[in-house]
């Protein structure tokens, strides 16, 4: 095989190729009729699932980690949601609405989202059984355990919540589908960010790090002189107060359809 530039050429197109090929079959996955009545609280009030699409028959949802009483939202999901504003105009003229959805209540939410700046729709899931349903907050009995339901299998995670995208449709009957969620570095595709330091010659830079984004900071904390200890585990934001919690599950049903296994 050709070395050099014109390698690279050959397997960034193979690399296209599989990628076009991945998302057709990522569109071939069995739909999950959701049967359940989700509710969350937005700046205008209580809304439904089938609210969150508006005038689209398509729903994007990115659960945000940001659990009731954080002091501020995950900078994980900080650092990929800096990216949603410029799409969403764009999302929309192709039949698709993005939303945002923590477990935190409104108020906490809305004080965050005030202080980065974003324009998004960000809603809470605190009244329902949402964020416990898709897998992404856990009940408090659960907190102890080894390991969690997440990504189609129990695995050990270091917090409270986790992040995860969840793709909905709306027939024109208003019943609605669960047609494919992404977790874990499934993520990546959606931060463009990363794709611009895969391109150049340090890469993330990561590999030295015990957490791979640990130097991830909301971008109101970035100096000239913010430093990077190597061996930061993840560590959930700082609780600085305490509210009600809900229940959860982990079906055989989930692991089976509209699934991914990054």
């Amino acid at each position: 095989m050709a070395r050099g530039p014109q390698g690279i050429l050959i397997k960034e197109k193979e690399f296209t190729r599989l990628r076009d090929e991945l998302g057709r079959q990522r569109r071939e996955l069995p739909w999950e009729k959701v049967e359940k009545r989700y509710e969350f609280d937005g700046p205008n009030g209580r809304l439904t699932l089938a609210d969150l699409f508006g005038s689209r028959s398509q729903l994007v949802v990115y659960h945000f980690m940001f659990g009731p009483g954080w002091k501020e939202g995950c900078p994980s999901c900080s650092y990929l949601s800096d990216h949603f504003d410029g799409m969403a105009i764009h999302l929309a003229n192709r039949d698709v609405t993005l939303a945002v959805v923590s477990h935190a209540p409104l108020a906490e939410i809305e004080a965050f989202k005030k202080r980065m700046g974003w324009r998004f729709h960000w809603y809470s899931s605190f009244a329902s059984d949402f964020n416990y349903d898709y897998q992404v907050s856990l009940k408090p009995e659960e907190r102890s355990n080894a390991q969690v339901c997440y990504n189609y299998e129990m695995t050990g995670f270091p917090g409270e919540e986790r992040p995860r995208l969840s793709v909905f449709f709306k027939d024109p009957s208003g019943e609605i589908f669960h047609t494919y969620s992404a977790y874990a570095r499934g993520l990546d595709i959606l931060i463009g960010t990363y794709n611009f330091l895969d391109l150049v010659p340090k890469g993330r830079d990561e590999a030295a790090l015990a957490h791979t984004m640990a130097w991830m900071r909301p971008h109101d904390k970035y100096s000239d002189g913010y430093f990077v200890d190597p061996n930061q585990s993840y560590l959930q934001p700082e609780v600085v107060q305490s509210n009600g919690e809900g229940s959860s599950y982990c079906s055989d049903e989930h692991h089976e359809r509209a699934r991914t296994t990054i």
